[in-house]
């Protein structure tokens, strides 16, 4: 490929780099056969000035932590994406062309398998808030230099996550961040709510505090002049430009029925020759200047504190914060504005800057930890369990981009107590076990919790704790230890076993207390402490089977779907069990309110109906 010379304007050098985009975003979105083609022409003027004057970018360097962060929200225009990277000389032609074919890097949507792409987009609503996060990062813990740069789809402004965004951005006054909304008018089946009612949307972003730059998104002259001033701001801007869906193609320009369609051959052929043949070219991207990252050395040892009276799961988790605040400059925690509960404060009186209220926005603190992890942050975000549902997929998508995101969610299950079920996480398990390459860990005690929230620290992928509100007695001492994918035999584990209890959390402590009911009438059992509930202990779990003659009572503070029962039974199916006998205690209908021990027992997983089932399988 040709390199494109410094002569000519620099208007002319954009006109060519746009027309090469549309070309290349067709070809690849024909070849495949499917793609969003007239998603891609709409911002493709906006796109080509934006790599060509503005961004900040080392191709050969994506690792640079100087370079700026270009997040395509609207990541169903992947075809501009590719076509862009194939402009900048990071890609070949022939890979373009294997666009959405099996096996190739040039997925229907963008993810990280591309070294150039930060983070997936195709949930629509999801890359501003993340560029939050980047943004945040960049000026509170990083000083960097880098601009975070979101190109926003005009239909995922009916999103409340882009409000959640632009409300922070605005608060935390985020110069760092440009919002390029593509205001095309078309959505997928038709007309977006707002259409080109551009006063509308300036009024809408102004109000959070973002400063609202209204052009003509085909106009080169007034994308360039909208750029320079956005990244000299000294608020965070929304570029809010109005484009044509399908722009340069007289036949699909602003025409309903084409979201989402790639041109046939025939359609693509014509739509090149009205563009005008673009050659293969490499254009020229300016690389950043130098900056050096801020050393993120640990300070030294890691002092987590131990326990020897009855503390909340939740209260060591806020503790064990605080200590890896103290210990490492790259721990960062974000809190929904329960951080009083869910004890996460603890590390704000460590480590101050490094705390992030992202107040009662959900989404928005999940997007903000992902955001953080791209620049090489170790992201915590806590809130009640319960409230993790509303930014599932935030999560989902988080284990798309291959994010490193450590979540807490406090308050779980019925021994809440009186607060009620709308308070109760009941559904948490089963939800954070279901993402892809997920931990979920449920401590039991404080020195358990202090010891696995330490190896969060590290630990690759979504991790995601589930504390307890109600103080629990101490079952461990000060020196054991808790390796992830681990479990522990707390009772029993002689071959006179007659009974397999598993339990986590709250309920591990009922069944001790069976445990010592049972005692009294001589019958042992082994009772099983499933901190990791994934990946899961099946070894442990299996030998347990054996020894009890395949008797196995489950007890879990969680809905009876998918939480730990599910869980043991996929483990021991996986293991050859086929004839087991086996109790499963759960909630299993709606609960109200009450005291935690009124809760436990009125939902069937107390001490005395854990009794009750250990008897029942012995019959």
């Amino acid at each position: 490929m040709a390199t494109v010379a410094e002569t000519g304007t620099k208007l002319d050098v954009y006109r060519d780099l746009a027309r090469q985009l549309r070309v290349d975003s067709i070809r690849c979105s024909t070849a495949a056969g499917s793609g969003h083609p007239t998603s891609s022409l709409s911002a493709a003027d906006l796109i080509a000035v934006l790599l060509s004057g503005h961004l900040r970018y080392d191709f050969g360097q994506p690792d640079n932590p100087a370079n700026d962060h270009l997040i395509f929200s609207k990541g169903h225009a992947s075809p501009l994406v590719y076509a862009m990277f194939k402009a900048a000389g990071a890609i070949n032609d022939d890979e373009l062309m294997t666009f959405r074919k099996f096996g190739s890097r040039l997925e229907g949507h963008p993810t990280p398998i591309l070294p150039w792409v930060d983070v997936a987009t195709g949930s629509l609503g999801q890359g501003l808030p993340i560029g939050v996060g980047v943004a945040l990062a960049g000026k509170r813990v990083l000083e960097a230099p880098y601009h975070v740069w979101v190109l926003v789809g005009d239909s995922e402004t009916a999103e409340g996550s882009i409000w959640e965004a632009f409300d922070h951005a605005g608060h935390e006054g985020l110069a760092n961040l440009t919002a390029i909304v593509d205001v095309n008018r078309l959505g997928q089946r038709g007309p977006t709510e707002l259409e080109w009612d551009m006063s509308a949307y300036a009024a809408r972003v102004r109000a959070f505090g973002v400063d609202p730059i209204v052009i003509d998104g085909h106009d080169l002259a007034e994308i360039d002049d909208a750029l320079e001033r956005a990244r000299g701001a000294t608020q965070p801007t929304a570029v809010l430009a109005r484009t044509v869906k399908g722009k340069g193609v007289s036949f699909i320009e602003n025409k309903e029925g084409w979201h989402g369609k790639a041109l046939d051959p025939e359609q693509a052929k014509q739509a090149i020759a009205e563009l005008g043949e673009a050659r293969s070219r490499t254009f020229s991207v300016q690389k950043p200047d130098r900056w050096d990252r801020p050393s993120m050395q640990r300070t030294g040892s890691l002092a987590l504190r131990t326990y020897a009276e009855p503390i909340a799961t939740r209260k060591a988790y806020g503790e064990a914060l605080a200590a890896l605040g103290s210990a490492r400059k790259d721990v960062v925690v974000l809190d929904a504005e329960v951080s009083n509960s869910t004890h996460a404060e603890d590390f704000k009186k460590t480590a101050p800057e490094r705390f992030f209220e992202m107040y009662i926005a959900e989404q928005q603190m999940v997007a903000a930890a992902v955001g953080m992890q791209v620049v090489g942050l170790v992201p915590f975000a806590s809130t009640f369990a319960a409230f993790f549902t509303r930014a599932y997929d935030f999560i989902r998508m988080a284990a798309i981009s291959r994010a490193q995101i450590r979540l807490v969610g406090s308050h779980a299950g019925v021994s809440i107590g009186e607060d009620g079920p709308s308070q109760m996480g009941l559904e948490d398990l089963a939800m954070m076990r279901a993402v892809y390459g997920s931990t979920v860990l449920y401590p039991s005690d404080g020195n358990q919790t202090a010891k696995l929230v330490a190896q969060m620290a590290d630990r690759d992928g979504i991790t995601y704790m589930r504390t307890t509100r109600e103080k629990t007695a101490i079952v461990y001492e000060k020196g054991e230890s808790f390796p992830i994918g681990g479990s522990k035999v707390v009772r029993g584990g002689s071959n006179k076993d007659r009974v397999t209890i598993v339990a986590a959390g709250i309920t591990l402590h009922e069944a001790l207390k069976a445990v010592d009911v049972l005692a009294h009438e001589d019958i042992p059992v082994r009772v099983i402490d499933l901190y990791t509930v994934k990946p899961i202990d099946a070894d442990t779990l299996a030998d347990a089977a054996r020894a009890t003659g395949g008797r196995i009572v489950v007890v879990e503070d969680h809905w009876v779907e998918g939480g730990i029962g599910d869980a043991v039974l996929a483990a021991l199916a996986d293991k050859g069990f086929r004839d087991l006998h086996y109790r499963h205690l759960a909630v299993r209908k709606m609960p109200g309110s009450g005291k935690p021990a009124e809760m436990l027992d009125d939902a069937g997983i107390s001490t005395v109906h854990i009794v009750r089932a250990v008897k029942a399988l012995l019959g």
